[in-house]
């Protein structure tokens, strides 16, 4: 496994953060499913499952999965609508490898593709559903990948964003916000030999816009938003429709 970039990219909105985001997570794609599992609890399989339900409530036809990574998301949803069409897309093809050989092992046909989120490389109104599983936050621009993801849907279709917000001002949060801050960049360094990456994972979920800025951004961009706080309030679905 190559060794983990030195500097970890910059947090929140920044204009070079895609490539440094590009190098941390090449330099982490061999453990990046164990992590997950790890740092979560397996917590994250469940709330997996829930965007999965939001993403397939309307039974598209088609569905876009950005900021794929190992194709976790892309392949639940196949999994739960095989008649579906399913692509993958992020800009890292560590990644993608992983994901492919993941969907020949489970024998579910996915379509995993090199693609920037901020110019995704689909025509207007391709897909009738749009997935993001933990990777938003990663974004350098937020309302440009709201833009990209209103322009490739369908009229009609929805967007789910599952992410993490800031910890909630509550004890439970408070929790959160130690083992985020403390722990989990242990952990990380400990199964993956990377502190940057799981440095960066917690400044970027403080960073990130909580549930109720995020839902009003969606609806700038021209989605009827909702959101859902999950396993009160350590994750969170938005779903956004674009009008028919």
């Amino acid at each position: 496994m190559k060794s983990a970039p030195t500097s970890k990219p910059p947090v929140g909105e920044a204009e070079h953060k895609a490539v440094q985001v590009q190098a941390m997570f090449a330099a982490i794609a061999g453990r990046y499913d164990l992590l997950n599992r790890v740092l979560s609890l397996g917590v994250d399989r469940s709330w997996r499952s829930h965007a999965a339900r939001e993403v397939l409530a309307l039974s598209p036809a088609s569905v876009l999965d950005v900021a794929t990574g190992t194709a976790d998301f892309a392949l639940e949803v196949k999994r739960r609508a095989p008649e579906a069409r399913v692509v993958g897309c992020d800009f890292v093809p560590q990644m993608l490898e992983i994901g492919r050989r993941k969907a020949r092992t489970l024998q579910l046909e996915v379509q995993l593709e090199e693609g920037d989120a901020l110019n995704l490389p689909y025509p207007d109104a391709s897909f009738d559903a749009l997935s993001c599983a933990f990777g938003f936050r990663n974004f350098s621009d937020y309302r440009r990948g709201l833009e990209e993801f209103y322009r490739v849907l369908r009229p009609g279709g929805r967007a789910v964003i599952l992410e993490f917000p800031p910890p909630q001002p509550n004890l439970l949060g408070s929790a959160f916000r130690l083992y985020f801050e403390h722990l989990l960049p242990r952990i990380g360094q400990l199964v993956s030999g990377s502190d940057t990456a799981y440095r960066y994972l917690p400044e970027s979920v403080l960073a990130f816009p909580p549930p109720k800025k995020l839902a009003q951004l969606m609806e700038e961009v021209g989605f009827k938003a909702r959101y859902r706080l999950l396993t009160f309030g350590i994750a969170a679905v938005h779903i956004g429709v674009k009008p028919a």
